[in-house]
């Protein structure tokens, strides 16, 4: 890039996320880097540098943005579930004033808008991913309205085992691993139901058998939309569910963790562990390895305006299958996990930015089905 070239950062000054990649930037960055908060993306207007490289990183974890995007009076209460398509409509109307910034300042974006709002919209990810022959798992094609509506359409597809998402949520938040069995219901999930009927995100993974609670929690998430998705068998080693979740960083995976659960939900921040790589590699064989690292990078190229996406990658208990789960937006926060030349997954995109790949990503076609015919054609990620 350019020396003297802005690097504007847009996310919460006071989170780790932006102070880690702040911490790679300054010193490896030929120009200024600096950060627009999102409370100001969120109300606007907004004015960038000229010719600025602008990178958007997660709004989450600051209760003021996230008043602001769900256009709510007062905050939420710490960990609550509540306005998930309010808080989408505001984050969409944010990226379109930061789209319209970018435009007049002659900014270059790091992370599409587009591809960001699609990747919030699980069940606008899941048919773009669908559509470029991305294996994913079946999916109900229109959202349940409430629990008794799941259930049934649940039987008219013959599932007894689902993943109920809800269609704007993230870390997995308000998400049901659901299963039917006999009469007899059980959901494993993170969501806390409280005495009133509130539902909070909580670090404590639980499983409710009542199929009064289960129904009250569903029936409290339907009204901002749920993605429901059959469940699809995990492998495990040593007793532990497992998948991965790998960064591509234009074009190439370069950061792989291996998500190792108890139980079926393997997001890190629940407790879970970090597994071993090498051992997962083994068990998968290295064509085996090979193709997976493929789809995740057929499954970043549908995404093409993204410098960096996490995807992440579920390997099934015959060890052969494989299928992508989610793609994420701000799924770059690795932190102490390096690449192959010892760059975490910031310094990792830094050096893209530096190198003659950015010039190659940003020059080619951005049409997902363009982006994705060229990402099928290159092999090799297993080196």
């Amino acid at each position: 890039m350019t020396t003297g070239v802005p690097l504007v950062v847009v996310g919460n000054p006071d989170n780790r996320r932006v102070a880690m990649f702040r911490a790679a930037a300054v010193p490896a960055w030929p120009g200024p880097v600096r950060t627009l908060p999102w409370r100001e993306v969120a109300r606007g207007p907004l004015r960038l540098p000229d010719g600025a490289v602008v990178r958007v990183d997660s709004p989450g974890e600051d209760a003021e943005v996230d008043r602001l995007l769900r256009g709510a009076d007062t905050p939420a209460a710490h960990g609550e579930i509540v306005g998930a398509a309010a808080w989408y409509a505001g984050l969409l109307a944010g990226l379109d004033r930061l789209a319209t910034a970018v435009r007049d300042a002659g900014a270059t974006l790091l992370n599409d808008p587009g591809d960001i709002a699609v990747m919030f919209d699980k069940r606008a990810c899941h048919a773009r991913l669908s559509g470029a022959g991305v294996p994913v798992p079946a999916a109900l094609p229109v959202s349940p309205a409430d629990y008794g509506e799941l259930r049934a359409m649940m039987r008219t597809a013959g599932w007894a085992r689902v993943f109920v998402k809800p269609v704007h949520g993230s870390s997995a938040s308000g998400v049901l691993a659901l299963e039917i069995a006999s009469g007899r219901v059980q959901a494993t999930t993170s969501v806390e139901l409280a005495a009133d009927g509130r539902l909070f995100n909580s670090l404590r993974v639980r499983r409710y058998r009542s199929e009064r609670e289960v129904a009250a929690i569903v029936d409290r998430l339907a009204p901002d939309g749920l993605h429901v998705e059959r469940w699809f068998p995990k492998a495990g080693l040593g007793g532990r569910t497992l998948d991965l979740r790998v960064l591509v960083v234009a074009g190439e995976p370069g950061h792989m963790v291996v998500r190792s659960s108890r139980g079926p939900l393997t997001n890190l921040h629940l407790g879970n562990n970090r597994g071993d790589l090498a051992a997962v590699r083994a068990a998968l064989g290295e064509p085996a390895y090979a193709a997976a690292l493929d789809t995740c990078v057929r499954a970043a190229a549908c995404f093409p305006g993204s410098l960096h996406a996490g995807v992440d990658l579920m390997i099934g208990t015959d060890w052969r299958r494989h299928m992508v789960a989610e793609v994420n937006a701000f799924g770059d926060l690795l932190p102490n996990l390096l690449d192959h030349a010892g760059r975490d997954s910031y310094g990792a995109q830094l050096h893209a930015l530096d190198s003659g790949r950015f010039d190659r990503w940003a020059a080619r076609d951005r049409t997902p089905q363009r982006a994705v015919a060229v990402a099928a054609g290159r092999r090799g990620w297993a080196g």
